[in-house]
């Protein structure tokens, strides 16, 4: 599967954007999905997570709250809705893909920079 991401940008502090991640060339049902993010000069971190049908997505605690992660399976496309953004969410945002019952994130999209502005 191929991975795109958009929909990043600048925004001010509090303010709200919506990532996509569109995926092409093998039924995006048979992965679960998830978005990532690096920060300037840190590492890559986990943010959010979503199983193949969309269901029981998982958080990590910074973003808890603020973000929402979904996806619309007949559209091959995830989204992470986040809301309230801080200086802290600055980073590129990653979208991954793990094929059912591989046990990692084989498949990776190129990246969408989120800077938001104090």
């Amino acid at each position: 599967v191929q991975l795109q991401a958009s929909g990043g940008g600048l925004v001010q502090a509090g303010g709200s954007l919506r990532l996509s991640c569109k995926a092409s060339g093998h039924a995006f049902r048979s992965y679960t999905s998830a978005w990532f993010r690096r920060a300037p000069g840190k590492e890559r971190e986990f943010v959010a997570r979503v199983n193949s049908g969309g269901f029981a997505p998982s958080y990590s605690e910074s973003v808890k709250g603020r973000f929402t992660i979904s996806r619309d399976n007949a559209k091959n496309t995830m989204y992470l809705q986040m809301n309230s953004l801080t200086p802290d969410d600055t980073a590129v945002y990653y979208c991954a893909a793990q094929l059912i019952g591989a046990g990692y994130y084989g498949y990776w999209g190129q990246g969408t920079l989120v800077t938001v502005s104090s």
